[in-house]
């Protein structure tokens, strides 16, 4: 007999396709100042976060992710010291940058304390503690902004974990090139950033693509730009990311510098390690050709607006 609760979670992808998630167990759920949660399990998926009825996060696969948001910026840069994670509300993001023993501060800087502590009690899977390391230091405010006020900073890396830029939101104005040179402008000479960017598959590349054309019309302060993605069953798609560095070559890091890297620093990874690192920064055809049609420069004036 089949004990379902019979209650799914619909979440829109196109305007050609909805794609329901069946709740096995509704964990808990509710409304901070800024979004709706659910926790619930979803079979074959286990424990899943949705924010505003769309899936974040699953256990299945929350490392694939979340290794591809901090492990290739973080092993890039020789000795990142002073870390800052932008968004990143599980705390995993944090987990990851935190591995890398060269790391003696880790700023996470995500506006919604509500949810932030809901996910310290609720999904320990993903912190695993790092909000308790004494190297973390947790803000609840614009990210932005703070990062304006912090120019100079000489930050080694930044991690940009923040929510996709969908209509009437704040996430338009974290994937501008105003934004990109602000978190330039808070970084060391040798700073590393990186980017979620969204949607890596053949019905959605543009916010992707478009990331990556933005970043790279700012060559005098990121001479290097490469995009790469991650394969994630919880999104039913691949999703990509962005890293742009001010000195360091991502395409030039080879498999036996990155093993001596995680050797030192004794990082054990599940998704990108040195034999996939190529792989992860080779790009299909159809991405390609998206940039070539699709892809603008984007800015606060005309920013990237993603719409289902």
């Amino acid at each position: 007999m089949n004990d379902a609760t019979g209650m799914f979670i619909a979440e829109t992808h196109t305007s050609a396709a909805t794609w329901h998630y069946r709740v096995e167990k509704m964990i808990l759920e509710g409304k901070t100042k800024y979004q709706t949660y659910q926790i619930c399990d979803v079979p074959r998926f286990g424990k899943s976060l949705f924010l505003d009825y769309n899936i974040q996060t699953s256990l299945l696969d929350e490392y694939v992710f979340h290794e591809c948001m901090s492990q290739p910026a973080m092993t890039l840069h020789p000795n990142p010291k002073n870390v800052v994670v932008c968004g990143g509300g599980e705390g995993a993001t944090l987990r990851e940058a935190l591995k890398h023993n060269t790391v003696t501060n880790a700023t996470m800087v995500d506006i919604d304390e509500e949810l932030v502590d809901m996910v310290k009690v609720h999904m320990p899977e993903w912190h695993q503690g790092a909000f308790e390391d004494p190297r973390t230091t947790l803000l609840h405010t614009d990210a932005r902004q703070w990062l304006v006020e912090h120019k100079g900073a000489g930050i080694d890396v930044i991690l940009s974990d923040l929510p996709n830029p969908h209509e009437d939101g704040p996430g338009q104005f974290l994937f501008t090139r105003e934004y990109f040179q602000i978190c330039a402008d808070a970084m060391g000479d040798d700073g590393v950033f990186a980017m979620q960017a969204g949607s890596a598959n053949e019905n959605y590349p543009e916010c992707m693509m478009s990331c990556i054309k933005t970043l790279e019309s700012m060559k005098e302060t990121f001479p290097y730009v490469a995009g790469y993605y991650g394969i994630v069953s919880t999104f039913f798609q691949p999703w990509g990311f962005v890293l742009a560095s001010k000195k360091y070559d991502p395409l030039a890091l080879s498999a036996e510098e990155i093993a001596k890297r995680f050797q030192e620093r004794r990082i054990r990874n599940r998704y990108y390690t040195p034999r996939f690192h190529q792989a992860l920064f080779t790009l299909p055809e159809y991405l390609l050709e998206a940039y070539a049609k699709s892809a603008r420069i984007l800015t606060d004036e005309s920013p990237f607006v993603w719409t289902a």
